[in-house]
């Protein structure tokens, strides 16, 4: 799977996705530093790739408003970087891109 990762993404997330077998381009790596979130999504729809953001409500105000996307990843900070990539991961399974928006939350604490 395509993922592109906006520049407030974790670095260690990337890598360990990368582990897991996605192809993950970072907004720093394309270039692209200091981009507008509307620029982040078009770049990534015009590579095919899912962006992968922490910016939850931005990108969803961008796809409610039509934007073009081959769909939308958001995920909360966490400093625990394996658990934050492998619930990625899971709620990746099955998904093909499309225009579609999920949250990766962390889970509750106890």
């Amino acid at each position: 799977m395509l993922l592109y990762a906006d520049e407030d993404f974790a670095l260690p997330v990337v890598k360990i996705l990368e582990q897991l077998g996605y192809d993950v381009i970072t907004v720093q790596a394309d270039g692209r530093t200091s981009a507008l979130d509307p620029d982040v999504l078009a770049r990534a729809a015009s590579l095919g790739r899912i962006v992968l953001t922490s910016n939850r409500p931005d990108f969803e105000r961008l796809r409610r408003r039509g934007g073009a996307h081959c769909g939308i990843v958001t995920a909360k900070q966490d400093g625990n970087f394996p658990a934050l990539a492998a619930r990625i991961h899971a709620a990746l399974a099955g998904l093909s891109p499309g225009r579609w928006c999920i949250r990766v939350n962390r889970p509750p604490s106890p």
